[in-house]
């Protein structure tokens, strides 16, 4: 694509943007309210209730899903928002499960919650040309089970897009994980115009550490992952997943897994930001779609 269309391209997103409604200034002090109450419990089933009271004051009815995979039992949990009944699927999702140790507030009550105020933003004002689910799945730390499950369903619709948070609890920067093939696409374009009119850090790339969204990709569905994390932090991840020492340990492998993993470390005040730009980004690929 040349610089010239590039530009073009970000000026007519950005004109789409601007009659965008704001996002309301109580959106980071909510989603630290949600993980709180997700990050409560130890028990998966108490983390799942607090998803579900949240969606029920939402308004959005939704469903457990049980499930058995690799000889472990679980089970995800389903809502539906709506949208035209012939749509193309947009699924939406994070895991709510964690490990034994901390209280999983960022990995991945942060994640959950992320979701469940976009589902908020896209109730309230629902997509053109998508019907939009979203879910929240078990056993991501046994092996990504939940995800795995969920794709391997018998009759299981193809989304034509799979969107998943997992870490998404402090930084300047919106990391996305795209694959390589698919490039600067209209989605990452859109996300790039909208991250520069928000003062936001993007990143997109192929290398992302492991989650849920590579049981889409493996299936050979279409996903991408976000986190929200320090634009510092990035290569220092990677360096680690690659089985790299580097210099100085990012804070996200420091605080995940461990007892560091507590409200306390997490810190709102760009989430509204990137989850604006994650919706802006949203409308303008759900708006190329011909119905």
């Amino acid at each position: 694509m040349t610089d010239i269309r590039r530009r073009l391209r970000a000026a007519l997103f950005l004109s789409m943007f601007a009659s965008l409604p704001a996002w309301a200034d109580d959106v980071s002090a909510r989603w630290l309210t949600q993980v709180t109450a997700v990050s409560a419990s130890s028990d998966t089933a108490a983390r799942g209730a607090a998803i579900g009271q949240r969606l029920d004051a939402l308004g959005i009815a939704w469903k457990r899903e049980d499930f058995q995979q690799d000889g472990q039992s679980g089970t995800n949990l389903v809502a539906d928002l709506g949208g035209p009944a012939d749509a193309p699927l947009l699924l939406i999702g994070a895991h709510y499960d964690r490990v034994d140790v901390g209280h999983g507030a960022t990995d991945n009550a942060s994640g959950v919650s992320a979701v469940l105020e976009l589902a908020q933003a896209l109730k309230a004002r629902p997509l053109a040309n998508h019907r939009v689910q979203v879910a929240f799945w078990d056993l991501e730390e046994k092996g990504l089970l939940g995800a795995r499950a969920w794709v391997a369903t018998a009759g299981r619709e193809r989304p034509a897009l799979y969107v998943n948070f997992d870490v998404f609890g402090w930084g300047d920067t919106l990391w996305m994980m795209r694959p390589a093939a698919e490039g600067d696409s209209l989605l990452v374009a859109a996300l790039r115009a909208a991250s520069q009119h928000e003062k936001l850090g993007f990143s997109p790339g192929d290398q992302y550490p492991p989650t849920d969204h590579l049981a889409f990709l493996k299936a050979g569905w279409p996903a991408v992952s976000f986190s929200l994390v320090g634009g510092d932090e990035i290569d220092p991840i990677l360096a680690v997943f690659g089985g790299g020492k580097p210099t100085q340990v990012p804070k996200v492998m420091q605080v995940i897994h461990s007892e560091r993993d507590t409200t306390a470390e997490v810190d709102g005040a760009r989430v509204d930001d990137a989850l604006r730009v994650i919706e802006q980004g949203l409308r303008a690929w759900d708006a190329s779609i011909t119905p």
